[in-house]
């Protein structure tokens, strides 16, 4: 199909905001006012002078925060390499954007870039129903994920229309995203959740960064990576707002957003309420014996974090019904003549007939060695969380379980098991990518951990991991690029 572009400047970077709801450092230097700015004397609105002071004072608050995202952006700049300089070849999200904008729910279908992972809706009898053989005239095309990234874009889309650079973008919510998981590590520090040192906290954020699969799907743009990236990024504003329930609006305004990023993060709402339940120091059995007695501020915190989510899960909720007919579904039930739509015919989208390969994409897989040539290799359907996340094997022996603990667990467990009976592994990837959803809880449970950074066993895992996953970041091709030689 052809598609009818205009050509459009390159997408301008935005700079990095504050995220609401953080605070200062309690230690952060504060810089005098300016001279100019005397005792008894104003200085005029929007002067040099006023706006220099607040920088000054901003950037002592979040000196930390902007460093890492200037780290951050360039290497995973460098490492993305030309993909930097142009749109992806799986750009979904701005065609849905821009299908707004043109005054349409749908995505006019003279402009696809490609039928990888598009809805087909078509109507027979009546019914929608998903689309076979050939395209006709009357087909409804959607973006078959969650919609929040489209509306992240939505700005830059009404710049630079089809030509946005979804690439560049998610380099920088990768930046972001480093930033944000320090300042979420530095708050719970503040607040007596963690022992963790400024340094400390600063090497688990470039541990996030470099150490993950985060970092492959960071530099890649794609519908598939970007998604994930921006789920990282609103995982670290949801927790930091959900702990103790002591933000309820925002945290519920957070999660919704996670939630229409990466469906899996629905999930993650039993954290906010396991910390409505229980917010104090007493052991949580306590505080569960005595909730008949402070039931209503529970109720009432729950009630506020409900409120936060329910603009944009009730607008979805309703989009999903004009686009699908059903409230909850998303557009997988009705992907156009993909490889997975036997599986999801025969037992949907979710079964525990796919319980066995999805173990296996995230724990049993390693890397293969070939010697004539030689030459080291990964399967595309996934490779053990073992080596792309070995600090894993020090969440099994923490030396300390602190309050956090269990309420970490429990979200890991409730996040993971969607993504360990869908029908889908993540192919293609590097790693089970499917864990980079609970990957930012994986990672405060090995800050509350207790086990020392100076370890020189901690100290081996963290090199291997970011080895293995900058390997990931340098060795994946991914479809685009090994079906369409993109």
């Amino acid at each position: 199909m052809s598609r009818s572009k205009s050509k459009r400047p390159a997408p301008s970077t935005p700079e990095p905001q504050a995220a609401p709801g953080i605070e200062p450092a309690a230690t952060a230097p504060v810089e005098p006012a300016a001279p100019a700015v005397a005792e008894g004397m104003v200085a005029p609105v929007g002067s040099g002078s006023t706006v220099g002071a607040v920088l000054r004072v901003w950037f002592a608050a979040y000196r930390v925060e902007v460093l890492l995202f200037l780290v951050a952006f360039v290497v995973l700049a460098s490492f993305s390499s030309q993909r930097f300089l142009r749109q992806s070849a799986a750009p979904h999200f701005i065609y849905q954007a821009q299908g707004w904008l043109e005054g349409r729910l749908d995505v006019d279908p003279q402009v696809l870039p490609n039928l990888e992972d598009w809805a087909c809706v078509r109507q027979v009898n009546g019914q929608k129903v998903r689309c076979e053989g050939r395209p006709l005239p009357d087909d409804r095309w959607f973006v078959s994920f969650p919609s929040f990234p489209a509306v992240a874009m939505l700005p830059f889309v009404a710049l630079h229309g089809y030509q946005f650079n979804d690439t560049s973008f998610g380099v920088i919510v990768g930046a972001l995203a480093v930033a944000l998981f320090y300042s979420l590590l530095r708050f719970l520090a503040r607040e007596g959740e963690t022992a963790r040192t400024r340094d400390e906290n600063v090497v688990l954020a470039l541990t996030l960064a470099f150490g993950t699969l985060f970092f492959y799907c960071a530099i890649r743009g794609e519908v598939w990576f970007s998604a994930e990236v921006m789920g990282v990024a609103l995982t670290c504003l949801y927790v930091r707002n959900a702990l103790r329930a002591r933000r309820p609006v925002l945290a519920g305004v957070f999660f919704s957003m996670a939630t229409l990023t990466r469906t899996p993060l629905f999930f993650a709402g039993l954290f906010f309420v396991l910390e409505a339940l229980c917010p104090g120091p007493e052991p949580r059995l306590q505080q569960l014996k005595e909730l008949g007695r402070h039931w209503k501020q529970a109720a009432r915190k729950v009630g506020l974090f409900a409120l936060g989510a329910a603009p944009l899960g009730l607008l979805a909720a309703g989009y999903n019904v004009y686009r699908f007919g059903r409230l909850s579904e998303f557009g997988h039930a009705y992907l156009f003549n993909n490889r997975v739509n036997v599986d999801i015919d025969r037992w949907g989208l979710f079964h525990w007939e796919y319980l066995g390969r999805n173990l296996e994409a995230a724990f049993l897989k390693w890397p293969s060695l070939s010697l004539s040539p030689l030459k080291l290799g990964y399967d595309p359907r996934g490779l053990t969380l073992l080596l792309t996340l070995p600090l894993l094997v020090f969440l099994l022996v923490p030396k300390l379980r602190p309050r956090l603990h269990w309420p970490l667990w429990l979200t890991v467990a409730v996040c993971a098991l969607p993504g360990l009976f869908y029908q889908n592994t993540g192919y293609m990837q590097f790693g089970f990518r499917f864990s980079l959803d609970y990957t930012p809880y994986l990672l405060l449970l090995f800050a509350i951990g207790g086990w020392s950074l100076r370890q020189r066993v901690v100290m081996g895992t963290l090199v291997l991991g970011v080895l293995v996953n900058f390997w990931g970041a340098v060795a994946f091709r991914g479809y685009t690029e090994l079906v369409r030689n993109w």
